[in-house]
């Protein structure tokens, strides 16, 4: 049987859940892990405060194959996800020396208490770094240790990626209903017990005349299930739609 390879998103700080800064990482790692057959089951969201942050990662950690955190890991006296992390993996954290020596090479007379905070590194874990990446992130066991700005969360993702284990990549189809979502709900209920190895969801939307419409999604990882799927739907579709 292939392995179902899962993980979750702690997604850390006060910002966040004030509405301050929107999120713009959640649906990129989403879409990232879909397209390298990695399920994302979970996604949390809490804020700078080192006991939240070591309760949400444990309990992801020792629930999913991985963790990505977003956040917390800047200048500021309120990034103290490095810290939390160590915590929760009970390790010491220190400056790591590799990274300290690039911070003098960058700021020179200029390196202070503040920027040396991001060279704090739990011990044992594994840098994300590259020559456009500053400060970097790391990975510790299954906890991969991401920056919030969306744009170096980015490239951390793409370096960390081709070290990751992967599943079966999951497929889908989508056909629109030309039907409301209250009109197929019945029908969508019953295919999806007779195809039990398929995920089948409904999602309403306004066409372009302005009147309800919705799609349906089928989703599988075997080709054949799903397309057998996907056809039950559409013969369902057929009887609603059909003239009476």
């Amino acid at each position: 049987m292939t392995e179902i390879v899962t993980a979750g998103i702690l997604v850390i700080g006060d910002e966040i859940l004030s509405g301050r800064t929107k999120d713009k990482n959640i649906g990129f790692i989403a879409e990232y892990l879909t397209n390298i057959g990695i399920d994302l089951k979970e996604v949390r969201v809490v804020s700078d405060d080192e006991p939240d942050i070591v309760a949400a990662l444990d309990a992801l950690r020792k629930r999913y194959t991985y963790v990505f955190t977003t956040g917390g890991i800047g200048p500021t006296h309120d990034d103290i996800t490095a810290d939390a992390v160590a915590k929760a993996f009970g390790v010491k954290i220190d400056h790591h020396p590799e990274v300290v020596a690039r911070f003098q090479e960058r700021f020179g007379a200029d390196l202070n208490e503040a920027r040396l905070r991001m060279a704090r590194i739990p011990d044992g874990a594994d840098l994300i770094q590259s020559a456009t990446i500053l400060a970097p992130g790391f990975k510790i066991d299954n906890v991969i240790v991401m920056a919030g700005v969306p744009t170096i969360m980015q490239a951390m993702m793409d370096i960390v990626a081709p070290k990751l284990k992967s599943g079966v990549r999951m497929l889908s189809d989508t056909v629109k209903a030309n039907a409301r979502e209250g009109d197929v709900g019945g029908p969508l209920r019953d295919i999806a017990k007779a195809h039990p190895d398929t995920i089948i969801g409904s999602y309403p939307f306004m066409d372009e005349q302005g009147k309800p419409n919705t799609n349906l999604v089928v989703r599988s990882r075997d080709q054949d299930k799903l397309n057998a799927a996907m056809e039950a739907v559409k013969a369902m579709l057929a009887t609603i739609n059909a003239p009476k």
